[in-house]
């Protein structure tokens, strides 16, 4: 039988796990304004990961035009900071 560290066990059942998206998006919500910047981080009012999807929600018009363009840096920098793989598409909102 092999031994296995409890950080690691912890990770292998979040990976296996639908606990996994739950975790990802906390993690996301805490270094969302690192990640994007104060600005952008004081007019959005709700991020949430479903099914590999951000959703990205806002009531700033010009805002929600900029993060259009800038889905896939978006993309980039989540998947950095949380988990390569964790997002594959961004939903502006």
């Amino acid at each position: 039988m092999s031994e296995m560290q409890f950080g690691d066990a912890i990770k292998d059942f979040l990976d296996r796990s639908r606990l996994n998206t739950g975790v990802k998006a906390l993690q996301l919500t805490d270094a969302w304004e690192k990640i994007m910047g104060k600005t952008i981080a004081r007019y959005t009012d709700k991020i949430e990961i479903v099914n590999k999807t951000l959703f990205i929600h806002t009531n700033v018009a010009p805002l929600r035009q900029e993060l259009m363009y800038q889905r896939e840096k978006i993309i980039e920098r989540v998947n950095e900071a949380i988990g390569a793989g964790s997002i594959a598409e961004v939903v502006i909102r």
